[in-house]
């Protein structure tokens, strides 16, 4: 157990050890007890957490506002597009104008190719810990609601061996990042998982991405490969985790200004693209192939015409509302460790 993390940023769960994840696991799962016994733990009274947001939110806006609210801070609501980041301020002046002010700097920020570099800008100048709500490569937090997710289904100390299918699934609602299935990809090996990452041709994750999953597979008894057959990433799957991302290979060559500045609305291009890749969805006879005691996940919100039928997503395979409601434990967790004292 790690005993100060005061301070600490959260960009990507891949830079804390996983003595640092154990110990925020451990406290999520403190303070969901504390709050269905309705037990007072306001340990961060008075503090402050300021949240900018560059793109639309309902579970990380407010499981990061009411987390902070139940620690006893206070969350200011940020909108990117109504600050004066649109008039110069860059994000130097940005991190240290807003951590004199007050305890935490929490971002989302998915614009491809910008998203992370800005908020890490914004950590190398703060003086209070920046928090990733998610960017163009990681969702730090999800991550975390996933793995305590699967934890309380299969038991804390069970994660080893379990076979975990992360599968991209056609949907065309909005042009979404690579930072849920790339965390993902990350993290579960390191619980040594046995992580099936499926996808047509041409929704591929960066070669590094991959190269460093294998090596967190090989250091903590886990393992990960890649199929193109979605038939078989559900064949006897005790977690399937079926969520359609972008192209990275695609937006990597792109240089487009509304590429640049996050645009998610999806191309004609993209559209005919994804078409090719309709027979991808989650159904309940694929649901039937995986194992007896199978969870299904989600990050939400989910395509529910083309990623997901409602009999599974809805069905007795489903966890995703406990999923959801652990996306509160995990970043009240995450506060209630990094802010408490300035640098």
């Amino acid at each position: 157990m790690v005993t100060n993390m005061a301070g600490k940023h959260l960009i990507t769960l891949q830079e804390w050890t996983k003595q640092e994840i154990d110990t925020c696991l451990d406290t999520a799962y403190d303070l969901k007890l504390k709050m269905a016994r309705r037990i007072p733990h306001a340990s961060l009274r008075d503090e402050t957490v300021f949240m900018m947001f560059f793109d639309e939110s309902t579970r990380t806006r407010n499981s990061t506002e009411a987390g902070a609210t139940q620690l006893g801070a206070h969350a200011h609501f940020l909108d990117a597009s109504k600050m004066q980041i649109q008039h110069g301020d860059s994000a130097k002046d940005t991190a240290m104008i807003l951590s004199s002010y007050g305890h935490a700097i929490a971002c989302r920020h998915c614009g491809w190719g910008t998203g992370n570099s800005y908020i890490r800008e914004m950590a190398k100048y703060s003086r209070v810990p920046v928090l990733n709500l998610q960017c163009d490569l990681y969702h730090p937090m999800q991550g975390l609601a996933d793995l305590m997710t699967i934890q309380e289904h299969f038991g804390r100390t069970q994660t080893r061996g379990l076979k975990v299918s992360i599968i991209w699934c056609y949907a065309t609602t909005h042009k979404k990042p690579i930072s849920v299935p790339l965390t993902q990809a990350l993290l579960f090996p390191r619980y040594g998982m046995e992580v099936t990452l499926a996808y047509p041709e041409g929704y591929e994750l960066p070669e590094w991405v991959i190269e460093q999953a294998r090596v967190n597979a090989e250091e903590n008894g886990g393992s990960i490969r890649i199929s193109h057959d979605i038939r078989q990433a559900f064949e006897d799957a005790d977690v399937v985790i079926p969520k359609n991302w972008g192209s990275w290979y695609a937006d990597s060559k792109k240089e487009t200004v509304e590429n640049r500045e996050g645009n998610t609305t999806l191309t004609e291009a993209e559209l005919e693209k994804l078409a090719r890749n309709k027979s991808w969805k989650c159904t309940q006879d694929l649901m039937d192939l995986t194992s007896a005691h199978s969870i299904y996940m989600h990050a939400l919100p989910a395509d529910r015409v083309n990623e997901v039928e409602d009999s599974v997503i809805d069905g007795p395979h489903s966890i995703i509302y406990q999923e959801a409601e652990n996306r509160l434990h995990t970043v009240k967790a995450v506060m209630d460790l990094t802010m408490g004292g300035r640098r």
